[in-house]
């Protein structure tokens, strides 16, 4: 990869900002597309760094939207050719998590603070009420769409029936119990540790 110039950290930026104000149910949700940007498109990550970028901030205290700041961090380190670069290295790495951040960040939350503060006024209109019942499924949607990407990444599975109905299953005692969201994640641990999915 060659290093990149002024236009590719805009590009970097402005994907971010895009991607900003389509992230309804979190930035999570806009994961699909940053895959197929940073990974098909662009190729400034490999799917295994975009995948370990997700698992690790999910794994770690502290925001979900941690994952958006170590693509960033990423992108910069391979834009320069990784760490053994010395400072230049670490330049790139931090302009890349800053822009990702920045891109990402600060969009949905001058957004958020102006919706929530009208959204609030009329929280009675039948419009905002609508609204909120009708971005439900959407946000489902986007989890689904999120979850597929993670799990497929590049290669192409043969149909598991059982990893289906485990999610199904899971969705449903979500949906329906009060069952702590831990007891489903040592469960589907312990079902991949024995082998059964």
């Amino acid at each position: 990869m060659t290093p990149f110039d002024r236009a590719d950290w805009l590009t970097l930026l402005l994907h971010f900002i895009s991607l900003s104000l389509l992230a309804v149910g979190g930035a999570i949700t806009t994961t699909p597309d940053m895959h197929r940007f940073l990974v098909d498109s662009h190729h400034w990550l490999t799917n295994e760094q975009f995948v370990s970028s997700v698992a690790l901030a999910q794994a770690a205290p502290g925001p979900n939207i941690l994952f958006v700041a170590l693509m960033g961090w990423n992108v910069g380190l391979n834009s320069v050719g990784g760490l053994g670069h010395g400072v230049a290295s670490w330049v790139a790495g931090l302009t890349g998590m800053s822009l990702a951040m920045l891109g990402i960040l600060l969009p949905s939350t001058t957004l958020t603070y102006f919706a929530t503060r009208w959204g609030h006024r009329n929280r009675e209109l039948r419009l905002v009420r609508a609204f909120k019942q009708g971005m439900a499924p959407i946000v489902v949607a986007l989890l689904m769409a999120t979850a597929w990407v993670l799990m497929m990444g590049d290669r192409v599975a043969p149909f598991n029936g059982r990893i289906v109905a485990l999610a199904v299953v899971s969705m449903i005692i979500v949906w329906r119990t009060r069952v702590h969201l831990l007891w489903l994640l040592a469960t589907g641990a312990l079902a991949g540790a024995l082998g059964l999915i």
